[in-house]
């Protein structure tokens, strides 16, 4: 392993490490984002763009480094910004650092990735290679599918960046919007489940089936032609 690569790992493996030693992630909870709202909203209005930017940067670093977290930053996005702008922060954040996990998969996890997840990841490849961007859009729309491991699994793959950027772009649009929604009303949230009802959930598998509908009749149509029978073969 180059020493760039080594160097590159070592900066990865730092960020995850000190996230977990200086417990960052008890500012990511329901209860601090309740307890936090109005200071996050008074340094919003008075520093507008230069807190957009930060929050941005944080969101990507978020899922860059398959951070826990992602769901209280889209509520605090909606409870901050409102539902348009929120929205807009959440998907610029969540798609750059997808992009990120992704590369950081493909050039210096790779090994790792298969080792860890080669399993789980035999079928999200064999679809990612049959359908590439209607079986992305199905994976990022259906919450069966952690968000993390698709990032990771997509990278070991032989998925173009181009094809992977505009599937999470698209993908992660109407998720986005129901966290970022239910955090402008924050009040009325009392646990993060709360905000992915059952409902919200089919109503995403739905969109999941309909982003793979174009893979489901290809594959019927290649299954018909396989058992029609030749012409040649009628009786005469």
């Amino acid at each position: 392993m180059s020493a760039k690569k080594i160097g590159l790992l070592a900066v990865f493996a730092a960020v995850v490490g000190a996230f977990f030693f200086l417990d960052l992630g008890r500012y990511l909870t329901l209860e601090s984002l309740k307890a936090n709202r109005a200071l996050l909203t008074d340094l919003r209005a008075a520093h507008p763009f230069p807190f957009a930017g930060v929050f941005v940067l944080i969101y990507v670093v978020q899922t860059a480094f398959s951070l826990p977290g992602a769901a209280i930053l889209s509520l605090a996005a909606g409870a901050i910004f409102g539902v348009l702008q929120g929205t807009l922060i959440v998907v610029t954040g969540a798609t750059i650092g997808a992009i990120l996990a992704f590369l950081v998969s493909r050039t210096l996890l790779r090994d790792w990735v298969v080792k860890k997840f080669g399993g789980r990841m035999e079928g999200i490849d064999r679809g990612l290679r049959e359908s590439g961007l209607s079986y992305l859009l199905f994976l990022r729309l259906v919450p069966a599918f952690p968000f993390f491991l698709v990032n990771l699994a997509c990278g070991v793959t032989g998925l173009p960046l181009r094809t992977y950027a505009l599937g999470t772009l698209f993908g992660i649009m109407p998720g986005s919007l129901v966290f970022v929604n239910a955090g402008a009303s924050l009040a009325v949230i009392e646990t993060v489940s709360q905000v992915a009802s059952p409902r919200v959930l089919g109503s995403f598998a739905l969109l999941g089936l309909f982003a793979l509908l174009p893979t489901i009749l290809k594959a019927v149509k290649k299954r018909r032609e396989g058992n029609t029978l030749p012409l040649d073969g009628r009786p005469k």
